[in-house]
């Protein structure tokens, strides 16, 4: 069984920073591209960043290219969200996928991240 617990969300002020790390189980995490997908209240789900089976290649949607970073670590089955300069906009709840967008085979029940002062 395919299991993604996400941690690390919180309350944050503007321009604050957060880790997000997403624990995978339950399948071949070293051979599946990974993404972080998040939900604003009210809205679709939102593409975030997606990372390569090895992590070499990465790619971000537009509202986060260059605050947030994804990274993983195989040898753990941990996919990360490093998010800086953190903006009201980015609240929402995070999850992990497995897979590239749009076609996500699985997610994670999801970390709350709220950005407010």
């Amino acid at each position: 069984e395919v299991q993604l617990v996400e941690s690390g969300g919180g309350l944050v002020q503007p321009g604050g920073s957060l880790r997000l790390s997403c624990a995978a189980s339950g399948f071949s995490f070293g051979s599946r591209y990974m993404s972080w997908a998040r939900q604003a209240p009210g809205k679709g789900l939102e593409w975030v960043s997606t990372i390569s089976i090895g992590g070499g290649s990465t790619n971000y949607a537009d509202s986060v290219k260059g605050r947030f970073a994804i990274s993983r670590d195989n040898a753990k089955n941990m996919l990360y969200l490093q998010m800086n300069s953190l903006k009201p906009e980015d609240t929402a709840v995070y999850y992990c996928a497995v897979g590239p967008p749009p076609t996500y085979t699985a997610r994670g029940q999801g970390t709350q991240v709220t950005v407010s002062s």
